[in-house]
């Protein structure tokens, strides 16, 4: 009996460790299936990355052939990129002396230092906005709503030069609503009416209104307030559309020519 016992144990410890073996056989071709899974995927992704340096790679070098190009006096490029080129490195590629929309390091920073020749157009247009209309910007308190490298940080310069007090307000800053009734000139820029709009209950009596923004919003296109409600308010406003775009045109057809005259050392003379 202690025999049969015995044989009948190990015949079960066997079965076991068959079972187990099984199991383990099962992990084993699941995580051989996984590896191959990852290493799939991350040459997929090695793959996509090559893609997009060499895309950026030839981006950068049709930048730098303009560049060379004589005949080309300014070059501008659309933002937002696409998610695969770096603005950066793009905007950086660009040569100062063409660079029509203001947004290269060289071009940015000679605009903090007051020395720049070509500044962005958007912010451009509404300085010459508040020139032609007679409005007093030394000691204004002044709302900025954007803080973007295309209107912004521009904006905030120039304003400074002007001995303008600027606050720059944007999507993290808390109690916007209280900075802006308390503003003498609010220059507003966020363009997604779904996340902000200036109401006029967010603005004193006789301040002035600049709309940046435009977006299309209920099949229409707008700014960041209703022009038609803020102007009951405010002692000046401007349209969507039709007020801040039209002069980013003029100001990108003026860098244009001032970055003619520096190519060909007209500028100079």
């Amino acid at each position: 009996p202690d025999l049969k016992n015995n044989i009948d144990n190990l015949s079960s410890q066997k079965t076991q460790l068959e079972i187990e073996k099984s199991e383990l056989e099962d992990k084993y071709k699941s995580l051989l299936e996984e590896h191959t899974n990852l290493s799939k995927k991350l040459e997929e992704i090695q793959n996509k990355e090559k893609l997009e340096q060499k895309k950026q790679i030839e981006f950068s070098e049709k930048i730098d052939e303009l560049n060379q190009d004589s005949s080309v006096h300014g070059i501008l490029v659309q933002l937002p990129l696409p998610q695969h080129l770096s603005e950066f490195a793009t905007t950086s590629r660009i040569s100062p002396l063409k660079d029509v929309d203001g947004l290269t390091p060289h071009n940015a920073g000679l605009l903090a230092m007051k020395k720049a020749a070509l500044v962005a157009c958007t912010p451009s247009g509404v300085m010459e906005m508040f020139d032609y209309h007679n409005i007093e910007l030394e000691g204004k308190n002044i709302v900025l709503i954007n803080r973007s490298n295309l209107v912004g940080k521009p904006l905030y310069h120039l304003l400074l030069e002007k001995n303008a007090t600027v606050i720059t307000c944007h999507s993290k800053t808390k109690g916007i609503e209280k900075f802006c009734q308390e503003a003498d000139i609010i220059i507003t820029a966020v363009g997604d009416r779904t996340k902000f709009i200036l109401t006029p209950e967010m603005i004193k009596n006789e301040s002035i209104i600049i709309d940046v923004a435009i977006s299309r919003f209920e099949d229409k296109l707008v700014g960041d307030c209703d022009y038609e409600k803020i102007i009951e308010k405010a002692s000046f406003a401007t349209p969507v559309p039709g007020g801040v775009g039209p002069m980013t045109v003029a100001m990108l057809l003026k860098n244009t020519i001032t970055a003619a005259s520096l190519g060909t050392q007209i500028g100079r003379q």
